[in-house]
């Protein structure tokens, strides 16, 4: 799993499979249901650790891309499909004249796996644009109103399923409202999120941020003044740029990870009584 995800750390799932539409989703879910093996939907492997020993059932990505838009006057309805990557469509969507999803250049990962995590940053996030999720439900395909993805900050039913259980729904699609506005000034706001990023983003593998930031506190800052910044477990470094990322700088095993997050994790509790909350999921 090292080659599917952003950390480049994992190891083999006992299968892994790339589903291209809802109907090769229906029938590899009936088989893996057939044969007794658990199964995981991931997007684009942001976010994501994989532990060394693998996993012994189905991991499976939903690559389906294709996306339409509605306009009805000054609003839109983009409908994309779930494996459309984020960054990609918000670039698309400025560059046509339709506002929202500026905030998403630069973000990693699929529409899927932001829909599924509430993605968000730089003052918007998924749950205030979705009108509607399309969801294979066992055989069926079900179309979720925003309101039943019970939004909060980083967080929606289907993730808190999944840390429960291990096999949500899969999202098909989403539906997303946009607003007119002027490309031109899309694009410069666009380009001024993306040198923010850049100046803030660590180079080298690594799965975005490790930790949910708590209310009114940044983790990253409570992770550096407790003094982290550029410690290291074996191949894994917190990051000096920004102590909220964990750097595989080369060879790094899962448990070097999950060694630097415990460290991070007793450091700030220990220093401020801050118990944080892991915004990376763990196989």
């Amino acid at each position: 799993m090292a080659r599917h995800t952003s950390w480049r750390v994992g190891g083999p799932a006992r299968y892994y499979a790339e589903v291209l539409g809802v109907e090769h989703a229906r029938a590899l879910a009936s088989w893996a249901n057939e044969a007794d093996l658990e199964l995981i939907w991931v997007g684009g492997g942001t976010n994501l650790l994989v532990r060394d020993a693998g996993f012994s059932g189905l991991i499976a990505r939903y690559r389906a891309q294709d996306w339409q838009i509605e306009e009805q006057g000054d609003t839109a309805t983009l409908r994309a499909e779930a494996g459309a990557p984020m960054a990609g469509t918000a670039r698309r969507m400025g560059t046509l004249g339709w506002a929202g999803l500026a905030w998403a250049e630069g973000v990693p990962g699929t529409v899927g796996g932001a829909v599924f995590g509430n993605a968000g940053c730089y003052g918007g996030d998924i749950a205030g644009l979705l009108q509607s999720a399309t969801m294979l439900v066992g055989d069926a395909v079900e179309e979720w109103p925003a309101a039943r993805m019970a939004y909060g900050y980083r967080r929606s039913i289907l993730k808190d399923a999944s840390l429960a259980s291990g096999a949500p729904p899969l999202i098909l699609a989403a539906s997303l409202q946009l607003r007119r506005s002027d490309p031109v000034e899309l694009a410069d706001t666009m380009e001024r999120i993306a040198a923010q990023r850049k100046s803030k983003t660590p180079v080298g593998s690594t799965c975005g941020s490790v930790f949910k930031n708590p209310p009114g506190h940044s983790a990253g800052q409570m992770i550096e003044r407790a003094g982290l910044k550029g410690a290291r477990v074996g191949a894994a470094e917190i990051s000096q740029r920004h102590a909220n990322y964990i750097v595989n700088t080369g060879g790094a095993s899962s448990d070097d990870i999950l060694g630097l997050i415990a460290k991070a994790h007793e450091a700030v509790y220990s220093q401020f009584g801050v118990d944080l909350e892991l915004e990376v999921r763990v196989i």
